[in-house]
Formats: structure tokens, C-alpha cells, sequence
């Protein structure tokens, strides 16, 4: 009965995700954590899948522009719910850079990927969405990165995810890592992308850096 209320309320926050209804949002998040659901089950069962949603809509071309913007704003203000303290988190762990690939303007995955990593102590270099492959492989040089995070959202980055490993290494950066993710991209594999992983949750992205970078 327990198991069949939480997705209940997880349902319900999907839905008001999805409308960018953000005050019912995290007025359930923060009921969910009263009642001791943990927060990477909010993420995986409510806003991931929430992503996911937006993700068909895009691939099929059935969104609007608002409706991206609101639910994006939404998601993005239930992560801040979920980690208040992640900009005044340390950075013990290395710096990474992410970006949305240029194209591309839905930013709603890198950011809660983003927000995810600061809290697990790692500095993140965000160089937005609609991003050009030159200002990721300057961003690294600079920041002396450990790794590059690329997101796509729609189809039409691909070529130029294929690319960002060999710009990397155009640059004296072979040795940087590059993680894939998004709806557009999570179908590939590493190796058809020319990247080193691809992952479908922000969590897979903090288990490959854990693990192999």
C-alpha cells in the first residue's frame, strides 16, 4: 500500500513538472521528504522520467517552446530544493566541463547533472547550451579539466558530438574524458559517438567519473 502511494505522488509530481506548475512541485518534493523517500528516488522516479517525457516530445517534434521553458524552470528550482547548499559546496575532486552542444538550446539535464556533481565535490565549468565545440575544448584548457560532459536533447548535435574528442585532442587534450547524455544521445553507443561513455541518468555520469576518470 506504502509502495503504491509513492508512485502515486511520484506520478503527481511528474505531472506538475510537465505543466511547470513549480509551487505544487516542490510542495510535494518536500512532503515526499518528510515522509523519508530519499532524493536520488525523486530524481530517478520523478524528474528523470519527467526529462524523459520531454525527451519523446522532442524527438517527435510535439513540443512548444513554453511548455520546455516552464517544465525546465520547474525541474531546475526541485533540484535547488533537493541540494540548497550545492554552490557553496567544496570542490575537492577535480573540474569538469559541461555544455548543451551548439544546436541545441534545452539545457534542463546539464543543469541538474550539474547540480548533482557540485554536491559530490566536483567543480563545474558550465558553458551553457547552444554551445560551440571550440568554447568546451578553451574551457578545458583553461580550467584544466578531467573531464568533458556533452548533452543533446535533439538529433541534430550528433555530428558534432563525433567530433569533440578529436577537437580535444587537436588541442593537447587527448587525455581528457568526454561523457555523453541526453534523450537524443543515450541510444548510441560510446563508440558509435566517438566518446568514452554514455549514460541515461545524471547518476551515470557520477558513476563513470568515479569509477574512470
Amino acid at each position: 500500500m506504502q509502495s503504491q502511494q509513492v508512485n502515486h505522488n511520484m506520478a503527481s509530481l511528474i505531472s506538475y513538472i510537465m505543466e511547470g506548475e513549480t509551487n505544487l512541485a516542490i510542495a510535494e518534493v518536500n512532503r515526499q521528504i518528510e515522509a523519508g523517500v530519499d532524493r536520488k528516488e525523486i530524481i530517478l522516479e520523478a524528474i528523470q522520467k519527467a526529462m524523459e517525457l520531454l525527451g519523446s516530445k522532442c524527438t517527435a517534434e510535439q513540443f512548444n517552446l513554453l511548455e520546455i521553458m516552464l517544465a525546465g524552470r520547474t525541474a531546475t528550482l526541485i533540484m535547488k530544493e533537493l541540494y540548497p547548499d550545492a554552490n557553496g559546496a567544496p570542490s575537492t575532486k577535480g573540474t569538469v566541463v559541461i555544455a548543451t552542444l551548439e544546436g541545441d538550446v534545452h539545457d534542463i539535464g546539464k543543469n541538474i547533472v550539474k547540480i548533482i556533481l557540485i554536491t559530490q565535490g566536483y567543480k563545474v565549468i558550465d558553458c551553457g547550451k547552444n554551445c560551440p565545440i571550440q568554447t568546451i575544448v578553451d574551457a578545458a584548457e583553461t580550467e584544466n579539466a578531467i573531464a568533458v560532459l556533452v548533452s543533446g536533447l535533439i538529433t541534430n548535435v550528433i555530428p558534432q558530438v563525433k567530433v569533440v574528442k578529436q577537437a580535444l585532442a587537436d588541442n593537447n587534450l587527448s587525455d581528457i574524458k568526454v561523457f555523453a547524455g541526453g534523450a537524443a544521445l543515450k541510444q548510441f553507443t560510446a563508440e558509435s559517438l566517438n566518446v568514452d561513455n554514455v549514460g541515461e541518468t545524471a547518476f551515470d555520469v557520477l558513476r563513470f567519473l568515479e569509477s574512470e576518470v
